[in-house]
Order: C-alpha cells, then sequence, then structure tokens
C-alpha cells in the first residue's frame, strides 16, 4: 500500500491511470455508483470497448482499518478471475493517488430490480442465471454472502450476473466497518436478506456455508415475486427485531407468494430456502435448481477455471486452497502420507507438528488441533473427522468452530468420506478436493 492517498474526483473525459477515459455515466451524473468505501465510474479504453472501473475510496477511511479494506478489495479481483458466464469478470487492477482500483465488466442494463421495473422478463431464467453464478463460486470454495438485487446485474445479452464480491469466502467476514469512533455500526452483509445462523452471535462467528447464499436466495426470489420482504416491513432501525424475529422463526407471508407466483415450483423453492435451521434448509444449488422446471434450452455450464479440475484419482487426491491466507496452495494428500494412516490440520504455530499447518492472519478461527484425515487403505478412500488426539488429556478434542465438508457439519466422534469436487471449510479457509 503506497503511503500516499489523495482525494479523487474525476470528470467526463478524464485519463485514469493512462489508460482508461472517464465516460458520462448519465445525462445527470458521472458516476454509475457511490457507495459508502467505493465509487464506481463508466470507462473506455483507446479501443473504446466499455467497463466499469471501481475505485476504492481509501481517502474517507481511517488508516487503521485500511489494510483490512484492501484485502477485502483485493478478494473481490480475485473472486472476479472467476471465468463464469454468470459472474461479473474482473480485467484489470492498480493504484490511482494510492487508491486500489477494478476494471470489471459494464453491464448496460443495470442490476436485476430495475431491469425487471423497465423491460419484460421472465424470472424463472433470472433464477437459473443467479444459481449458476453461485455455483460457480461455491464450487470454489467461496460463498457470496451479500446476495440481494443491487448485486445482481443483467449484461449486454440478457444474462443474469452476480457481483461485488467484496465479502465472498469467510477471510474477512468478521470485520466490521466502523464510524469515525471506531465503533461498530454494521455488520457486513444486509439484514434483509441475511439468515439467521449469521445474525445470531451463536453462529455469527461461525463458518460461512453455501446455505448462508440459498437463504439470500429465498429471500430475493420472493421480493422479485411479491416486491416486498417475506419477513415483513424493513424501512427503518425500528422495524429490524421484527423481522429478524420472523426469520429466525420462519414466519413469512406464504399467502402472499402463492397469490402471486405465476408458477407453483417458487412456493416450493422459496418454502426450501427460507428455513431458519441452516442444517435442515436446502443444502447446495443443486437441490435447489431440481426444483426448478426442465428446459433444455437453458443449461448449466460450469466456469473454466472454477469448476474444471481433474475427478479422476489416478495416484490420489490432492486439497487445493480456494480461499484463505495461502491461496492456491496444493497438498497432496497420499504423497504426504510416508507410511502412516492419517494426515492433521490446524493452525500455524510454533511448536505444531501438523501435516497441514494453516496461516490465518486476520483470525484465529482455526484451533490448534483442528481436523484429522484418514487413508482408508480397504476402500481407497479418504476420510476427515473434526479434531484431533490430544495426548495431554488422553481424549479426542474437537474444534473451536467446526469442520465442514460442503454444508455437512463433521463429527468428532466418527470419519466422514469426501471426495474430489468437495469443498473442506476450517475456519476462514476452505479447500476443493481434487484428484490427481
Amino acid at each position: 500500500m503506497t503511503a500516499t492517498v489523495d482525494r479523487c474526483a474525476f470528470r467526463e473525459r478524464d485519463v485514469l491511470d493512462g489508460k482508461y477515459f472517464v465516460v458520462r455515466a448519465k445525462k445527470e451524473q458521472i458516476e454509475l455508483g457511490d457507495g459508502s468505501f467505493g465509487i464506481v465510474y463508466k470507462v473506455k479504453d483507446e479501443r473504446k470497448h466499455f467497463y466499469a472501473l471501481k475505485l476504492l475510496k481509501l481517502w474517507e477511511i481511517p488508516p487503521d482499518v485500511r489494510k483490512l479494506l484492501i484485502e477485502r478489495f483485493d478478494m473481490e479481483y480475485e473472486t472476479g478471475q472467476i471465468q463464469s458466464k454468470y459472474l461479473v469478470r474482473s480485467f484489470d487492477h492498480g493504484l490511482i493517488k494510492g487508491n486500489p482500483y477494478i476494471v470489471m465488466e459494464y453491464c448496460p442494463n443495470g442490476d436485476v430490480i430495475s431491469f425487471i421495473e423497465n423491460n419484460e422478463y421472465d424470472l424463472v431464467k433470472i433464477g437459473r442465471h443467479i444459481l449458476y453464478g453461485l455455483k460457480d463460486l461455491h464450487s470454489c470454495g467461496k460463498v457470496h454472502r451479500d446476495l440481494k438485487p443491487e448485486n445482481v446485474l443483467i449484461k449486454e445479452d440478457g444474462t443474469v450476473a452476480l457481483t461485488d464480491f467484496g465479502i465472498s469466502g469467510d477471510r474477512n467476514k468478521r470485520m466490521t466497518e466502523r464510524n469515525i469512533l471506531g465503533k461498530p455500526t454494521q455488520i457486513f452483509g444486509t439484514y434483509a436478506y441475511m439468515p439467521p445462523e449469521q445474525v445470531k452471535p451463536k453462529r455469527g462467528d461461525a463458518t460461512v456455508l453455501p446455505t448462508t447464499d440459498i437463504f439470500s436466495f429465498g429471500v430475493m426470489i420472493y421480493q422479485l415475486i411479491t416486491r416486498e420482504l417475506p419477513f415483513g416491513r424493513l424501512e427503518n432501525e425500528n422495524d429490524l427485531a421484527l423481522y429478524l424475529k420472523r426469520g429466525k422463526e420462519g414466519d413469512w407471508n406464504r399467502h402472499k407468494l402463492k397469490r402471486l407466483a405465476k408458477y407453483d415450483f417458487f412456493n416450493t423453492v422459496v418454502e426450501g430456502c427460507l428455513v431458519p435451521e441452516y442444517k435442515t434448509r436446502l443444502q447446495t444449488i443443486d437441490e435447489v435448481l431440481a426444483l426448478f422446471p426442465s428446459n433444455r434450452q437453458s443449461t448449466y455450464k460450469p466456469s473454466i477455471s472454477g469448476s474444471v479440475y481433474q475427478h479422476e484419482i489416478t495416484e490420489g487426491v490432492l486439497l487445493r486452497m480456494m480461499q484463505g491466507e495461502e491461496y492456491g496452495a496444493v497438498y497432496k494428500l497420499n504423497d504426504m502420507l510416508e507410511g502412516k494412516c492419517m494426515l492433521t490440520i490446524g493452525r500455524k504455530e510454533s511448536g505444531n507438528t501438523n501435516s497441514i499447518s494453516v496461516q490465518e492472519e486476520q483470525s484465529c478461527y482455526i484451533s490448534r488441533k483442528h481436523c484429522t484425515l484418514e487413508w482408508d487403505a480397504d476402500t481407497r478412500v479418504w476420510c476427515i473427522r473434526d479434531g484431533q488426539w490430544d495426548k495431554s488429556s488422553e481424549n479426542w478434542k474437537a474444534s473451536t468452530n467446526g469442520t465442514y465438508v460442503n454444508s455437512k457439519e463433521v463429527s468428532a466422534s466418527w470419519t466422514y468420506y469426501f471426495y474430489p469436487g468437495d469443498i473442506i471449510s476450517i475456519g476462514d479457509t476452505k479447500f476443493r478436493v481434487e484428484g490427481y
């Protein structure tokens, strides 16, 4: 991070970083959007290709939180590198007067709310495309965690794509935005779309799972159909307590949805998504998609960099870090055995002897002895168990925040088999299982 950070206020035709020309977004304004921490400009390059340039307003951010916000911004760029038709792509990044920027796909049709208000639309198609985008994110070990209409854009060809991945995954999800007094002002994400386990303190520190996005999807689909939120009005802080209470109790307006939904299957979709208990909610995007009517003209095509990997096991199984401080690290489990039958994973710390030591700079939500991987020589399959054997107490000790395979919590009392394509989540770190 550069030591000097200057305020930026650009005008039409200004040249940014020597290669992007500012274009007036609308007749009455320069910016495409202006939020608490970022401002978005419409720009074009020398080839007259249009893009959206998102600038982090570092000059307005207290120095003590800049580092975390820059990491959040970097995460957004990295997630935008996933080559998926249903995610807004990132093409470039850099610094302007000390402020980080990302150059992204320009989506001329705006967000999904403004689009359906001004155009003919197919809500079944919109729903499918949102789910395809989530499927690509989840296959990369990432959770959006801030899914809402403002973060769903419509491309020029009508494709629906997800954007704003600044808090996708888990890495900085516990960081709060702070006012000038340094006090927490809000949890990341928007309360209207947050599942109970994301709000409830007991689960607030736990690993974020795909079921978080599934709940948010249910809220959003309900809103697109009825033009209202499922748990009632949420216009001010006085409404918040009642809204969250209804969310926790699963008390949403089913009658209105049944009256307005054009297709009966939407009732089943929303019912399965808005289950308050995450363990009994629809668990995967495939389960949600299975409730949609079949359509040969709309099929899911996996992303190039996200979902294509080696399923076939020729020599063994590896873990690829998809989210975490050592993003991209690869651990070939069978090569690491060296005559043993199990491997251990835990927090990187002096004195620890884990087979895989995981660094988490911002938090210690990975236990010193977090989980154990076991090789079943008879079935030639790997399995995982939460926690590790503790010699001092001569007992099996569970982790603090749990171990998950996809959305399923793994027990400390029995092992769980995992296979290529599965996502293992421990603390703020996620691994994808692959063959090699």
